[in-house]
């Protein structure tokens, strides 16, 4: 065409004033248009296809252009007429750019696709094993670090009074600096779980494979078993005075208090881990320079506040698990339920709540409603 493209092709390259434009689609949205390098002008002509679902004015009134553009001097026009829009991107100098387009619901971001229910495929990838890895060693160090803390403070405030040691705000402190600490080390290779409730969370929202998902629980598992033996190992005389640092309804509250307690803190971890890592907040927000690990961080710290005088806190299964094999206590044993059922219950609340209602994912699959640029 003359005046422009059609939607359709998931690649096309056009050809202005004998410079040549690439431009990426992705259904019915285009992502970007590459405008090469040279002196001058180029004019791109954005026209709808034809839809069965929109009449032509409903059409047209969804057009809209969102541009980044790299260079301060660009001089940068986009104008809408009766059925099309067209963008003018001029520059003394100008670099290979990158316009980005897109019929609305206006997105300046790009959900991930979905991750496959089963991928086998993954455990003949490298990289799937070095994810493994580097979630063993920060559920590892987590528990080592963790559990240390806990059997410390004990020891501390048990020949003294209770404010000798860390206390309980030093022991939150613990669990949420490192879970800072160890998922900005790890997110870039494993996603930085170290959790099987975070795990659980994400699978059920497609973020992560069947095989992972399982993969990464029994990786977390093992970590944690590790890293509280290590603990042990060095703490051998004070260890099973203090109860191991293991997850335990405390007395005074019941069955039905400690699992609310581990439902709702593990809500608030999960729902921050999905809010934390929304590409369309990142885009929003990219003026805030915050690093997601801080508030997942925080979202522990705060979880232990509230939890600790009820069950230690767990909303960490693995947390709760390898603290429990290594003490080996009965009472430890008889509440394991608690610290497994209420995190994954937790989670699946926050996946839901995320990808359902604040995403509107499930609306948007059903095609029972078509989704704002709000949402």
């Amino acid at each position: 065409m003359k005046n422009g493209f059609h939607f359709g092709l998931e690649t096309e390259r056009l050809e202005r004033w004998g410079r040549v434009v690439t431009v990426e689609r992705e259904g019915s949205e285009v992502i970007r248009i590459l405008v090469p390098s040279g002196v001058g002008k180029c004019q791109i002509a954005v026209k709808p296809s034809s839809s069965r679902q929109h009449s032509t004015a409903q059409r047209m009134s969804l057009v809209c252009v969102y541009i980044e553009s790299g260079l301060n001097n660009n001089i940068i026009i986009y104008k809408r007429s009766k059925n099309s829009l067209s963008i003018w991107v001029m520059a003394k100098e100008m670099d290979e750019q990158e316009v980005i387009a897109s019929v609305l619901p206006h997105k300046d971001y790009r959900d991930p696709p979905a991750a496959p229910f089963y991928d086998p495929a993954e455990l003949k990838k490298w990289s799937f094993y070095r994810a493994l890895i580097a979630e063993f060693v920060a559920t590892l160090l987590f528990l080592y670090v963790t559990i240390l803390t806990v059997i410390g403070y004990n020891h501390q405030a048990g020949g003294g009074s209770a404010c000798d040691g860390v206390g309980i705000l030093g022991i939150a402190w613990a669990f949420g600096g490192m879970i800072f600490v160890l998922v900005y080390c790890t997110a870039g290779i494993s996603g930085g779980h170290i959790n099987p409730a975070v795990t659980f969370g994400l699978f059920l929202a497609r973020k992560v494979s069947l095989v992972r998902a399982i993969a990464y629980m029994v990786a977390q598992s093992l970590g944690a078993i590790c890293g509280t033996g290590l603990v042990k190992a060095f703490q051998k005389s004070y260890y099973n005075r203090y109860k191991g640092g293991a997850n335990m309804v405390a007395d005074g509250y019941s069955k039905g208090t400690a699992l609310g307690a581990e439902i709702i803190g593990t809500f608030l971890l999960v729902y921050t881990v999905f809010s934390a890592t929304d590409p369309k907040r990142v885009a929003r927000d990219s003026h805030v320079p915050v690093l997601a690990p801080l508030p997942i961080g925080f979202a522990v710290f705060m979880a232990h506040l509230a939890t600790i005088p009820i069950t230690g806190t767990g909303i960490n299964p693995a947390r709760s698990l390898g603290a429990a094999v290594i003490y080996n206590n009965q009472k430890a044993w008889d509440d394991q339920w608690i610290f497994w059922v209420g995190p994954l219950i937790g989670a699946a609340i926050a996946a839901f709540y995320h990808q359902s209602v604040l995403r509107a994912q499930a609306a948007k699959a059903l095609g029972s409603f078509r989704s704002s640029s709000t949402l």
